[in-house]
Order: C-alpha cells, then structure tokens, then sequence
C-alpha cells in the first residue's frame, strides 16, 4: 500500500474519488507543455496503481488540432458535449501567443467558472483566461516571452515570473517543464509530498521546482557569483531600454572603468557591452512587434531608436529580415496553419 504524507486531513478525504482534468487544446498548442502535464498525472497512477486521475482532451469547434510540432491530436471531446463533471479545465496555448480566439469560446470558460470548475492556463493559456476576465484579482503568470503583454493588457492580473502560480482555484504555468513542476505541486497538496517526490524521482528530475523559482535562468547563474559589477551592469542595460545608457555612463554607475567593464563583457560574455546591450533592445523589440499592436515607429522608440529607419536598418541586420517582414511573417503562420499531411494520433479513447 502506497503511504501518502505531508497532505491535509480535508484534502485527503476530497481525493478518494479520481480528480478529472480535462485539457482544452488550442490551435499550434505546446507539445512540451502538454505532455509535461498529462505524464505526470499518468504517472501518479502509474505509481500507486490506483486511478486518482482521470484526464481527457477538449477541442473547440473541431476535433482535430495541431500541435506546435505539427502532431495531431484527435481530442475526446469538444466544448459542446465535454464532460459536465471536471473538477479543473486546463487551457493549453500556443507560442508565441494568438490573439484570434473567439468569444464563443471565453464564454465557455466563463461558464465553467460559474460552475465552480477550478481553471488553469499551461504556456500562454493564461492570456485566454485573462482576456475573458477570469484571471482579474488572481496572481498568475506566463512564458516570460508574454510577461510584459499581460502586465500591460491586463492590469487587474497580479502578474509574475515565477515558474507557476496557484491562487485558489486558477492554476497558471509559465509552460514547458514547468507544467510537470506545477502538476507535482497539485499531487503534492491533494496526496502527498512523498508521491510527488517518487514521481519526480521517476522522471530522473533533479529537484521539485517551486512556485517561487524564476522561470528565466539568472545571469548570475549563469556565469557564478564571482562576477557582481558585471551581474550590476546587465541589470543597468535590461531597466534602460527606452533611454540606452552610454558605456561610460554604465561604468561610472558599477564603479569600474570602461576598459574594466568591456574586458568583464569580452572574458565572461565573449561579447563588448555595447553590443550585447543592442542585442537585449533588439530581442525586447521582436517580442513586441510579434506580442502588441504598437506600430514599428513605436516600437522602436520604446527601444532606444529615435528613427523608424534606423530601427529597421538595425533590425534587419540583426535578424536577417524588417520590422515590417517580421510582422508580414507572423501574420502568415496565424492565417495559414500548416496543412501538411500527418500521421493522425488518437491519444484517448472516450
């Protein structure tokens, strides 16, 4: 018999009946973040030999969708005849994020908030959440490519960059593996820590990731704590993306000469810092033209460029393509889903 520890008393007695999840696949879903979540819960059962979760698919308006890897899935259901009993919905979404959803499908959602059904956003599902409204007062997060987005479309959203949030009953992931880390957390509360941990254990994962983990791995991480006035110099750049800051004025700031401060760039970055310092604007700038509406001129000046055409000049030798393309592109991918022939995979049967 398998021991649970570490769970409540009131959770343990709501867990005897198998928990339902159903997963609301968008078009150009997360493959990674998917799976990362349905394994783990497979796993669970796996482990105990008992049914404490039972999982489903959920399509909306179709049956068939395809992945960010072009597999695809043939769901159980679709929004008009899913199951009427889940105890949580968890909306799977693409990367980057797509604006097109209907309203169709919010106010499905938000009917399953009026049925008490607790709701989750994996990758870039919380966008959906947060534009039906359904996120307003929760704490939430997203893939740190669309953290800036929601801070700034959805301001009732207590938004942050931490790897997960559970905030009642709205579980949010930033995607990815943090989707098995979350999903661990929920087996964790409703049958134990040491259950979580022998999944974990199961995966070969090295440690159980908490809420509280940055999604982005820290520079300092990265290249060690031995490196402060760099650290201090990168931060300076990442907080003045609209006004840049000269590289001397960057070297007074840390307390380190320039020549100091661009062998610190070259030795630990292989890089100058007025180099690396365009790339952080440039890289900002792609997530905007591909995440918000500003125009080009905008975007540009929220980056540093004074000029339209100097911020497509720069761009274009950066990225290989403009401003203007780059959009054209991404609008392309949105109209025009791949339509290539695939092996259809039917994960469930009903």
């Amino acid at each position: 018999m398998y021991k649970s520890e570490f769970a409540s008393r009131e959770i343990m007695q709501a867990s005897k009946k198998p928990q339902k999840y159903g997963f609301l696949l968008l078009p150009h879903y997360s493959m990674l973040g998917f799976s990362s979540a349905i394994e783990t819960l497979h796993m669970a059962n796996w482990v105990t030999g008992k049914e404490l979760y039972r999982f489903c698919t959920i399509g909306h308006g179709v049956s068939e969708i395809a992945s960010n890897t072009g597999v695809t899935t043939h769901t159980d259901y679709t929004t008009v005849d899913a199951p009427k009993d889940l105890d949580a919905i968890f909306v799977c979404g693409a990367s980057p994020v797509t604006q097109n959803e209907s309203q169709t499908l919010e106010n499905w959602l938000k009917k399953q908030a009026q049925k008490q059904v607790h709701l989750g956003g994996l990758c870039t599902g919380s966008y959906l959440l947060a534009k039906a409204g359904l996120l307003n007062g929760y704490r939430a997060t997203i893939h740190w490519w669309n953290i800036a987005n929601l801070r700034d479309e959805f301001p009732d959203t207590i938004v942050s960059s931490h790897l997960f949030e559970v905030d009642r009953d709205r579980f949010t992931c930033s995607g990815g593996t943090a989707a098995m880390d979350m999903m661990l957390f929920l087996i964790g509360k409703q049958h134990g820590m040491t259950l979580a941990s022998t999944i974990s254990e199961q995966f070969v994962c090295e440690r159980i990731r908490t809420h509280d983990d940055p999604q982005r791995i820290p520079l300092q991480a990265r290249i060690g704590t031995g490196q402060p006035k760099l650290v201090e110099a990168v931060q300076l750049m990442e907080a003045n993306i609209r006004e840049p800051l000269s590289s001397d004025d960057i070297a007074y700031h840390v307390g380190v000469s320039r020549r100091h401060l661009e062998r610190l760039f070259k030795q630990n970055l292989s890089s100058v810092p007025s180099r690396y310092y365009l790339e952080l604007r440039l890289q900002h700038a792609k997530q905007m033209l591909l995440q918000t509406d500003k125009s080009i001129t905008e975007v540009g000046l929220e980056c540093g460029f004074t000029t339209a055409p100097h911020f497509s000049t720069t761009y274009k030798g950066f990225f290989g393509l403009s401003p203007r393309a780059e959009r054209k592109n991404l609008q392309i991918k949105v109209d025009q889903p791949d339509h290539t022939d695939r092996k259809k995979r039917q994960l469930w049967k009903k």
